[in-house]
C-alpha cells in the first residue's frame, strides 16, 4: 500500500512540473505546450511501469547505477571546464551545448559500466581507512547436505545450545530432493531422512530455520556444492556446519568458520584416563594377535590385550591409554582381574544391545 502511495505521489509530482514546463515552452514558443506536458506524463508513466515490472532490485546493481552517474556528471563538469575556454573559440554556442551533454553521457556510460562489472569487488576507501562488512549479532549456520542427512543437529539445536539462525541454500535442498528421488534404495531412504530432519527442525519451537534462494552473485558459475556453501557462508557472515572431512578443510582455507559435528560428538564424549577401570563386552578380535575389541555405549572403541581368549564375556579392564584419531577415539587397555560371570550383558557397563559391530579393529567414525 505504502509503494502504491508512493507512486501515485510520483505522478502528481511530475504532473504538477509537466504543467509548469508547459507553461513556460508555451510562454516563449519554443514548442507546443500540450506535447510537452504529454511527453512528459509518458516518461513518468514508462518508468513506473517498468519498476512495477522488477519488483526484486539488487542493491548492488542500483547502488553502481547511482554512484556511476553522479561521478560521471562530476567528471563531465571537470573536463568541460577544463576544455571550456578553447571549445568557446572555435565551436558555436548551440554546438558547445551538444558537446557537453554528449561528454556528460559519455562518462556517465563508462563510469556505470565500470562500476557494474567490478561492484563486486569494489570498495570505498580512504587513505588507510577501509570500510568493509561488519557482521553484528548471531552468526548464521548454514547446514550442509551430509548434516541434515546426518540428523544429529536436531538433537543438538534442541539442546537449546544453538541460538543462530540456520540456514539451509536452496541447492542443499535441491540435493536432498534429489537424492530422495534417487533409483538407488539406500540414497534414496537418505533424502527422505534429511528431508524429515528439515521438516523437525522447521516444526521445533525457538529454532530458526530459513530457506535461502537469494541471488548472490559470487555463485554464478559455481557447480560444486561444497564450493557453493562455503561462498554463501562468506557472504553471509556465517559459518558452515558439516561432518564432511573435505569440506572442512576446503573452508577453513579459505578463511570460513566451520562447526564440524564429529569434532563436537568427541568433545562430548567422557574422558577415560590411563589407570581407570572400565567394563565391556568384548564381541570380536582385533588386528593384532591375542587383542580383543568391544564397544562402549558412545562408540567409543575399546581394545584389551590378551581379549582374544574372552570375546563374548564382560571383562574389567585397566586402562593404559586412550588414542584419539580423525576418525574417533580408542581405548587401549589391560584385563584386570577375573572376568565378569554370571553378569547380565544388557546391564553392564559400556554395552548396550545396538553395539556396532564391526569387521576390523579400526576405530569407528564418529
Amino acid at each position: 500500500m505504502l509503494l502504491i502511495l508512493i507512486r501515485a505521489t510520483f505522478i502528481l509530482v511530475v504532473a504538477g512540473l509537466g504543467v509548469r514546463m508547459a507553461k513556460i515552452v508555451g510562454e516563449n514558443e519554443l514548442a507546443n505546450p500540450y506535447l510537452v506536458f504529454v511527453g512528459v506524463m509518458i516518461a513518468a508513466i514508462a518508468i513506473v511501469v517498468a519498476d512495477t515490472l522488477t519488483p526484486r532490485k539488487r542493491i548492488q546493481t542500483i547502488s553502481a547505477l547511482y554512484f556511476g552517474v553522479i561521478v560521471g556528471v562530476f567528471l563531465s563538469n571537470l573536463v568541460n571546464d577544463a576544455i571550456q575556454p578553447a571549445v568557446q573559440l572555435y565551436l558555436h554556442q548551440k554546438v558547445h551545448m551538444a558537446f557537453s551533454s554528449v561528454l556528460m553521457i559519455l562518462m556517465c556510460y563508462i563510469c556505470v559500466s565500470t562500476l557494474l562489472q567490478t561492484k563486486d569487488d569494489f570498495r570505498f576507501i580512504i587513505p588507510y581507512v577501509e570500510f568493509s562488512k561488519e557482521v553484528k549479532g548471531a552468526r548464521p549456520l548454514v547446514l550442509d547436505t551430509s548434516v541434515v542427512i546426518d540428523g544429529r543437529i536436531a538433537d543438538v539445536a534442541e539442546t537449546r545450545v544453538l541460538d543462530q539462525p540456520m540456514v539451509v541454500p536452496r541447492f542443499v535442498l535441491q540435493e536432498l530432493q534429489n537424492i530422495a528421488d534417487s533409483s538407488d534404495k539406500l540414497r534414496r531412504n537418505r533424502g527422505r531422512r534429511g528431508l524429515d530432519i528439515l521438516n523437525k527442525l522447521q516444526k521445533s519451537p525457538g529454532i530458526e530455520v530459513r530457506i535461502h534462494d537469494a541471488e548472490v552473485p559470487e555463485l554464478a558459475g559455481v557447480r560444486e556444492v561444497d564450493q557453493k556453501l562455503v561462498i554463501l557462508a562468506k557472504h553471509l557472515g556465517g559459518k558452515v556446519v558439516t561432518n564432511d572431512y573435505n569440506l572442512n578443510k576446503i573452508a577453513k582455507i579459505q578463511g570460513v568458520e566451520v562447526i564440524n559435528l564429529n569434532d563436537l560428538a568427541n568433545a562430548m564424549k567422557p574422558i577415560v584416563l590411563p589407570g581407570e577401570a572400565i567394563q565391556v563386552k568384548l564381541m570380536k578380535r582385533g588386528e593384532e594377535q591375542g587383542q580383543g575389541v568391544g564397544y562402549l555405549d558412545d562408540g567409543t572403541m575399546v581394545v584389551a590385550e590378551q581379549g582374544s581368549f574372552h570375546i563374548g564375556e564382560i571383562v574389567r579392564l585397566t586402562v593404559t591409554s586412550v588414542l584419539q584419531t580423525s576418525a574417533g577415539r580408542m581405548i587401549f587397555g589391560r584385563i584386570d582381574g577375573p572376568v565378569a560371570r554370571g553378569v547380565n550383558s544388557a546391564n553392564a557397563p559400556g554395552h548396550h544391545e545396538g553395539s556396532p559391530q564391526h569387521s576390523s579393529g579400526k576405530p569407528q567414525a564418529s
